[in-house]
């Protein structure tokens, strides 16, 4: 009879820490997809925000050229906008990386969570077969 309780706690405990390890690295993969996602997002808004500073761009041109605006050329307009332009477009890129980077740390996070959850509940088991053969009574004779 006591083999079968220890047969079962052992199968039980290694049975859980192996669901605690899979259950962290699932979680590290959906993480990596999100911050993959993430990616695809943010060059899709930068592909969008850079066509619209192209068409704004363009207007600029066509406006200034009908109006005869003077004191500005239309390049140091030009100039002047792509620069704010490419400053914003370095924060926003900075920000979109910082996003990815936290997610695929969060990832590494869970992965490290399942592992060491895993461990804890194998050295429990350990301790509890242990606990149960040292309570039980020696027979006779050893």
């Amino acid at each position: 009879m006591a083999f079968f309780v220890v047969a079962a706690v052992a199968v039980s405990t290694v049975y859980t820490a192996s669901q605690q390890k899979k259950a962290g690295k699932a979680q590290q993969a959906a993480l990596e997809r999100q911050a993959e996602e993430e990616k695809l997002r943010a060059k899709t808004e930068e592909l969008a925000r850079r066509e619209e500073l192209n068409r704004t761009l363009a207007a600029n041109q066509v406006a200034m050229a009908t109006s005869g605006i003077f004191g500005m050329t239309p390049e140091s307009i030009a100039l002047d906008s792509a620069r704010k332009v490419s400053e914003s477009e370095s924060v926003i890129a900075l920000s979109e990386s910082l996003k990815q980077r936290q997610l695929i740390r969060q990832g590494e996070a869970a992965r490290f969570a399942g592992d060491v959850a895993a461990t804890s509940t194998l050295l429990s088991g350990v301790t509890s077969l242990a606990q149960y053969s040292s309570s039980k009574p020696k027979p006779e004779g050893e």
